[in-house]
């Protein structure tokens, strides 16, 4: 499928861009945060509240849903869209992150991966073709290619077998494809070596995909890694492809890698934090847990006009957090879903006004000064 991705602005103080792809589903604007709906659910939320909040795509999981309840399951109620009653684009991850986490439980090879399920242990074997059939079942929007990621203590013959792997996948990925409705994006590996960043974009991008993912990332490596793979990889995608950092990251993050040139972005950040008491607000991180927080009739941030913050005092919200009710990971989930979306417009909002650059700078040297405390943000 062409995505007839459009840019409309350029920063010239940075790379970053603003621009708008057409999925079947719906036109996406960039840069573009994806909430985490790995079970076919964004944790604690109703689809509507999410479109609600102006998200208008999505992630689900492969992996997941391939185990449970299965994607011929899917197929034969509708696909995915009308089986999770979401009227936006969605975007599946193919599942190679969560199946090489298993570690011990799977055995890869040229082939494809056999695994261990982690609810039962039932065997069973993805293919790149296997990959492709269940993201097509399913009726999704963007189709992520199976990838085999490089783990940071895996010595350079393990990165470099991991990358000539993913390449090899890739072409049959693409070869298998039969649905003109869905995309399909490559992913690009390389584990922290720059050059096999840039040789793993240049062979994806010889074969031709509808976009290109940044994989590998975001597993516990420095902030400087980071950014410095990103920088090593984007300027080798084309520019005329939407580009997609994946698992990444804080609020911070985004704004830091939008300013390489990154248009797309997914992490389980927002709704995981809730769920454990952690919210981003305009005057930082808030722990609902303290004691602080127990007389406080203020909102959670003032400068947020999410439901949870016009209608709720931080007392009351301690309280039901401390207390397990199930409206606390709501509220909560809520307003860390509105704070991201609001992250991305201000983004779009500094790259239109030629500011995206000076903003990423400082959060950059803020970063480089801080003591890391963060774990890796994906999914098993």
């Amino acid at each position: 499928m062409n995505l007839n991705f459009i840019i409309h602005n350029n920063d010239p103080s940075s790379k970053g861009r603003v621009g708008q792809f057409t999925t079947a589903h719906g036109v996406i604007e960039t840069p573009a945060f994806m909430p985490v709906g790995t079970q076919a659910t964004v944790k604690a939320m109703d689809p509507q509240e999410v479109g609600d909040m102006g998200y208008r795509l999505i992630l689900a999981n492969t992996y997941h849903l391939f185990l449970r309840p299965g994607h011929e399951t899917i197929k034969r109620l509708g696909g995915l869209h009308k089986f999770m009653a979401w009227p936006g684009a969605i975007l599946t991850d193919s599942g190679g992150f969560q199946v090489f986490s298993l570690k011990g439980l799977c055995q890869v090879s040229d082939e494809g991966v056999r695994f261990a399920s982690h609810l039962d242990g039932a065997r069973s074997m993805i293919t790149p073709e296997l990959c492709v059939r269940i993201q097509e079942d399913m009726g999704v929007d963007i189709i992520m290619a199976l990838d085999q990621m490089a783990f940071p203590d895996d010595g350079p013959e393990k990165v470099a077998k991991a990358l000539e792997r993913t390449t090899h996948w890739a072409e049959r990925c693409l070869s298998a494809r039969t649905r003109e409705d869905s995309a399909m994006f490559g992913i690009v590996q390389g584990g922290f070596d720059p050059h096999l960043r840039r040789e793993s974009a240049h062979k994806l991008v010889a074969l031709g995909f509808d976009g290109y993912a940044i994989g590998g990332l975001s597993v516990g490596e420095s902030k400087q890694t980071m950014r410095a793979m990103i920088e090593a990889t984007a300027p080798a995608l084309p520019e005329s492809k939407p580009r997609y950092l994946m698992g990444v990251g804080t609020p911070d993050d985004l704004v830091v890698a939008a300013s390489m040139g990154v248009d797309m972005f997914d992490c389980v950040m927002p709704t995981r934090n809730a769920r454990n008491g952690s919210l981003f607000t305009s005057g930082g991180k808030v722990n609902i847990r303290n004691a602080s927080h127990a007389e406080d009739e203020g909102p959670l941030d003032p400068e947020c006009h999410c439901p949870t913050c016009q209608r709720f005092s931080r007392a009351y919200l301690r309280h039901i957090f401390m207390a397990g009710e199930i409206l606390a990971m709501r509220l909560l989930t809520m307003h860390n879903l509105a704070f991201y979306a609001k992250r991305m417009e201000m983004i779009k909002d500094a790259i239109r006004n030629n500011s995206l650059g000076a903003w990423a700078l400082e959060l950059s040297n803020e970063m480089d000064n801080a003591v890391v405390d963060e774990t890796p943000f994906r999914n098993i």
